[in-house]
């Protein structure tokens, strides 16, 4: 089941994208996530819209919009490969109808699967924080024509 998140979501949360980052992220030194953890708590995930998917009462991941742009999406690492996170990029598409993101391009992975799903590569560029490359993404609906 996908819902809004809500505020006692937060530590699952939390959780979550800490854990998955650090395993998405192994070229990234795992103090740069745990240092960006109160952020994601107190600026982040507050500002954000946010919806997660709940499997017999626990969060397996999540999504956050912001301004227009694919914030985040997480499946906590014991989920994944399920099609969770499928599931709530779908659930994503259906709120807005062009989406944006930044993926590091070291992450094969996560490029791959945002290509799978429709998205397209907008520009190459570094991320301000890591000094990482990373790769502008970009998915619009596609308009449905009824042939009248």
């Amino acid at each position: 089941m996908i819902r809004d998140f809500r505020d006692d979501d937060m530590d699952r949360v939390l959780d979550i994208w800490l854990r998955a980052s650090q395993q998405a992220h192994d070229f990234i030194h795992a103090d740069f996530w745990r240092e960006r953890q109160q952020d994601m708590r107190d600026i982040y995930l507050p500002a954000a819209a946010s919806r997660v998917v709940e499997n017999d009462g626990c969060i397996c991941g999540f999504y956050s919009l912001h301004d227009g742009a694919l914030a985040a999406l997480f499946v906590a690492p014991e989920c994944q490969g399920k099609g969770i996170g499928s599931v709530l990029l779908s659930d994503a598409k259906i709120h807005l109808p062009m989406l944006e993101l930044a993926v590091y391009s070291n992450n094969a992975g996560a490029v791959a699967f945002y290509q799978r799903h429709g998205f397209v590569v907008l520009e190459e560029r570094q991320d301000e924080h890591t000094g990482h490359p990373e790769t502008l993404m970009g998915w619009t609906a596609r308009a449905i024509s009824c042939g009248c």
